[in-house]
């Protein structure tokens, strides 16, 4: 048999703007001699962030180092697509790992265990094991904890219901190996030590990173050896408490426990399936069940009541009449924004807007191809196709193209309201 090396894969989870593209971008131009593979499972009809990493010129998509999977969620409708995309990179042997970006809503447990069933599968046949889940980073946005979060303290009150984004961003902290707190100085001292008191009791064990601009040493989350599942699904703190709790029970009772994961918690490991909920099906149980997953089908509202669409047109924004309307207080109703825009004073420069909960930000992106000479937009016109795809004879590649990740949107009312800008 021909010579073979075990690639790891690192799984980037955390919330909807925690930092999860960042990173990534970060870890792609810091990659010091590695060669790495990136799959992006961003949830919506357009993937932004692969166009937006592509479009950064930091992988090249013509040779397949970056995969989008969307229109699904890797833990559930995408996961046997999630699995054919790591062996075609597997097969290349050309990589030596593979980063894989969850999109903000997904659960990390039943990622993990579709990566846990691969490496075993190979086991089972006598193969060597071509790949292995080396680590779970979560990212965590501080400044949101703070904002929309009470410091953390909205993830530890009583009254949490199993459809409640809280529960979604309490399993993204709970099941991980790597926990990087992100934007930490953009709160105060006492906040972040507030944040990371109940960050702490929810995840005790995971190695704590704290960063801003989710800059982060390579050496803290590549090749760390980190991941083992009985480890991360025992390493959340309603767990220890639960194993802390029988421990002295069995001191006082002289009596023992050896089947923690039968009492103490549900789960399964063979990878076999995952048991997600049907608009009709009601479920009741503990939020920390992990015998199911919690995500979106074809950006139709889920579990957590999250819903996506995409808002275009050709026509560019009123920049004024944008950032009043950006100033807006949705709630909830929009957790998530991305994508591209341009404006009526000035046509030339697309702009990235992104907003996660409070927070709203508006950068250059480069001029619009449309602005070059007419002789090197004809040769991109012959020659790149998804350039002509993209092309008006009107507006050449000029666009608004903007991702809405919100719960119980009013999709309506937000298109007549933009349709005004």
């Amino acid at each position: 048999m021909s010579e073979f090396k075990t690639i790891p894969i690192t799984l980037v989870t955390g919330y909807l703007g925690s930092g999860k593209t960042t990173l990534l971008n970060h870890i792609l131009n810091n990659t010091k001699g590695y060669k790495c593979a990136v799959i992006v499972n961003d949830i919506g009809e357009v993937n932004i962030d692969a166009e937006l990493i592509e479009k950064g010129g930091i992988v090249n998509k013509r040779e397949e180092s970056l995969v989008a999977l969307q229109n699904g969620c890797i833990c559930c409708t995408l996961r046997q697509d999630l699995i054919e995309q790591i062996h075609d990179i597997v097969k290349q042997r050309k990589f030596d790992h593979i980063i894989i970006e969850a999109s903000g809503i997904c659960e990390p447990i039943p990622i993990a265990q579709t990566i846990n069933f691969l490496t075993q599968s190979f086991e089972q046949q006598g193969m060597p094991i071509y790949c292995k889940l080396d680590a779970i980073v979560s990212v965590v946005d501080t400044l949101r904890m703070v904002q929309e979060f009470g410091c953390g303290d909205e993830l530890v009150k009583q009254e949490i219901g199993e459809d409640d984004i809280e529960n979604l961003v309490i399993q993204q902290i709970e099941f991980c190996d790597i926990l990087v707190m992100n934007k930490v100085s953009e709160v105060s001292p006492e906040e972040l030590s507030r944040v990371k008191k109940i960050i702490r009791n929810l995840q005790p064990k995971a190695k704590l990173i704290e960063t801003d601009y989710s800059n982060v040493d390579l050496k803290e989350i590549l090749d760390t050896n980190l991941f083992d599942m009985e480890n991360v699904l025992t390493s959340a703190g309603w767990f220890q408490e639960i194993e802390k709790d029988m421990e002295e029970n069995d001191l006082d009772e002289h009596e023992h426990c050896h089947d923690h994961d039968e009492e103490c918690h549900c789960h399964h490991e063979d990878g076999e399936e995952c048991h997600c909920h049907d608009h009709n099906e009601h479920h009741h149980g503990h939020h920390h069940d992990h015998e199911h997953c919690h995500c979106h089908e074809h950006g139709e509202t889920e579990e957590y009541g999250i819903g996506t669409f995409v808002y275009y047109r050709r026509k560019p924004f009123d920049r004024l009449k944008f950032e009043d309307w950006a100033n807006k207080d949705y709630g909830k109703q929009i957790i998530r924004t991305k994508g591209l825009v341009y404006f009526t004073n000035d046509n030339k420069m697309s702009y990235i807007y992104e907003q996660a909960g409070r927070q709203r930000v508006l950068t250059e992106n480069g001029p619009w191809y449309a602005t070059l000479p007419r002789h090197q937009i004809e040769q991109l016109l012959l020659n790149d196709e998804k350039f002509r795809k993209d092309w008006d004879e009107v507006y050449g590649d000029r666009m608004i193209k903007l991702v809405f990740i919100g719960q119980k949107i009013d999709k309506k009312k937000i298109i007549e309201e933009l349709d005004k800008i």
